[in-house]
């Protein structure tokens, strides 16, 4: 295999606060020997675990970025014991454009591993996390928002997992991050994914979908910056007092079991959601209606639920496209769950 071209102005290993980058060469018409500059922040006191923070996979999503912008500048080096590695805007290029999918070759950086490092420039990102970064960690958070398609509530997710005592440890982690909702997910493509190749390297993963719509909130952002600092704790890399935001709070845990509990356009027009995110639907109710927008006074297509649950997802934008995902149906599997970062 082939030596990643990406470089570190960083050392890993040093103890101290480090601002710096992954730098990238990328010759382009503008840059004949340019870069793309990926900004990274290493904090590391002593030994300990290490947790590698992730925001920005896509580009279009932004409490990622801004919660670890926002640690980046503030977490000391006397707070941490062992290392926090944190990458704010990991698909840089997408960041940079606003875009789920990089401007540079269209890679979707979370459907690109284990990449390639004479690949194309999201490929090479993708290798060197895959080779490098995720080696170094033992705790890996990706945060996640719907982006400008989707609208989500707002929950910390894992998958599914055949090693059982792995799947505890991410568990424990999930509901440490304290999202109102925690979510057992089911992936509709999870070829590629960061998510699977930091689960098959045997880390504790935990991902996140903390809103939508190519935007962020005022809770949507509090919930990602808690969630943090509850995963740091959790990690033993941050004292638990830290955490403590000195609000109770519980989490819903959900699962989504099956295919069913997606619901998909075969149609194109305009969405008429007919529920709310939160709301508890029924098998067959009528979740969406979609109208044909290519003419006047033809009745719209109903789209129902497949199974009954709490509608935790559904399509942003008002037009919609064959294909694209209306809604998502979970199950409650248990509710007001105590958060505390002492599991």
């Amino acid at each position: 295999m082939r030596a990643s071209p990406i470089s570190p102005t960083v050392d890993f290993d040093a103890n101290g606060v480090q601002h710096g980058f992954l730098k990238l060469p990328y010759s382009r018409d503008d840059s004949a020997w340019g870069a793309v500059m990926i900004p990274v922040t290493v904090i590391k006191r002593g030994e300990g675990p290490t947790a590698l923070l992730t925001g920005g996979n896509h580009g279009d999503e932004y409490e990622g970025p801004i919660a670890l912008a926002k640690l980046a500048s503030t977490l000391k080096e006397e707070e941490v014991s062992g290392r926090v590695i944190i990458v704010p805007y990991m698909n840089y290029p997408a960041f940079r454009a606003g875009t789920r999918t990089s401007p540079i070759d269209a890679g979707n950086l979370n459907r690109s591993f284990p990449g390639k490092p004479d690949g194309t420039v999201t490929q090479k990102i993708a290798d060197y996390f895959q080779r490098h970064l995720l080696p170094l960690a033992d705790y890996v958070l990706d945060i996640h928002a719907g982006g400008r398609t989707l609208d989500f509530l707002p929950f910390a997710a894992v998958h599914v997992l055949n090693d059982s005592s792995q799947q505890a440890r991410c568990e424990a982690a999930m509901r440490a991050f304290g999202a109102p909702y925690s979510m057992r997910m089911l992936e509709l493509d999870s070829i590629g994914l960061y998510d699977s190749a930091a689960e098959d390297a045997g880390k504790v993963f935990v991902s996140t979908e903390l809103g939508g719509g190519g935007s962020s909130t005022a809770r949507s952002i509090a919930i990602a910056e808690r969630g943090v600092y509850g995963f740091l704790a959790h990690a033993g890399i941050v004292d638990k007092q830290t955490a403590r935001s000195g609000e109770a709070r519980t989490s819903t845990l959900l699962d989504m079991p099956d295919g069913s509990c997606y619901t998909t356009s075969e149609h194109t027009g305009l969405l008429e959601m007919c529920c709310n995110l939160g709301d508890m639907v029924q098998a067959g109710e009528v979740l969406a209606r979609i109208h044909d927008i290519t003419r006047s006074g033809a009745a719209p297509v109903e789209y129902t639920a497949k199974r009954a649950g709490l509608l935790a997802a559904r399509h942003f934008p008002g037009l919609v496209q064959m294909g694209d995902t209306v809604a998502v149906v979970a199950d409650i599997l248990e509710c007001n769950i105590p958060v505390s970062v002492a599991q």
